[in-house]
């Protein structure tokens, strides 16, 4: 299964879609917070990044979703400190945060590609509310 990895500026926030998007996943599947510092604070942190996207790996890629801008420079910069092997194997999502994780952990769990997780992720972008 393709591992997610939830990138928020806050904890709180990146553990929350993680419960939320769990409700939905099959067992196994691995849905990683990586939200806040690494003290605490808010931020992102490229090293916690890389080690929730590490964790995430069960072989058949990670995807990332993150919530601002500054969390994909730390989400490519974390990919950057892959090793080869998984580097190839990870994307991030051009998707909404909360509807894209769910998506994308509905997708995984059913076994379906990389690409494709990612690609009904972006998806959620077009779920309207009304």
């Amino acid at each position: 299964m393709v591992g997610i990895v939830v990138v928020s500026h806050s904890a709180k926030i990146a553990e929350g879609i993680c419960e939320l998007a769990g409700q939905m996943a099959a067992p196994g599947q691995k849905i990683i917070a990586a939200g806040g510092m690494s003290g605490g604070g808010i931020g992102t942190d490229a090293f916690k990044i890389q080690a929730a996207i590490e964790e995430a790996n069960a072989g058949d890629g990670v995807l990332v979703l993150v919530d601002l801008g500054s969390a994909v420079m730390s989400a490519e910069l974390a990919i950057d400190m892959l090793g080869d092997e998984l580097k190839d194997r990870v994307a991030i999502a051009d998707a909404p945060i909360v509807e894209g994780a769910i998506a994308a952990v509905v997708d995984a769990s059913i076994g379906q590609p990389l690409v494709s997780v990612a690609a009904t992720a972006a998806g959620a972008r077009e779920l309207r509310k009304k």
